[in-house]
């Protein structure tokens, strides 16, 4: 996929040659706006190319993080019974601390 599919190119526009006729353009205003056609027309012509450029570099090297990340590891249930059990023993401790043995007892 080339930038030679565009029928147009930079020196194709500046080498255009108008036929003039008696009540026709003036010739410097066309020259002047063809010559930022042109300047245009290769900038565009340029990003294209490194755009092309880039996509195909990035397809040689596909990223390096398509290994699985860590959210998408599944989760030991074992070791997440252990970190509940934790929890609730903690909380267990917190309300006897806070509210004495009797609230413990009941």
């Amino acid at each position: 996929m080339g930038v030679e599919k565009y029928k147009l190119n930079g020196k194709d526009i500046l080498e255009k040659d108008f036929k003039t006729s008696m009540r026709g353009y003036n010739q410097e205003e066309v020259d002047e706006f063809l010559d930022l056609i042109i300047q245009d027309y290769e900038t565009f012509t340029k990003e294209i190319e490194n755009l092309q450029n880039e996509n195909s570099r990035l397809k040689k090297f596909p990223a390096r993080d398509d290994a699985p990340t860590q959210r998408m590891r599944p989760i030991n249930n074992n070791q997440n019974h252990q970190v509940n059990y934790d929890i609730i023993k903690r909380v267990s401790n917190l309300e006897k601390a806070v509210f004495g043995k009797k609230y413990a007892e009941e």
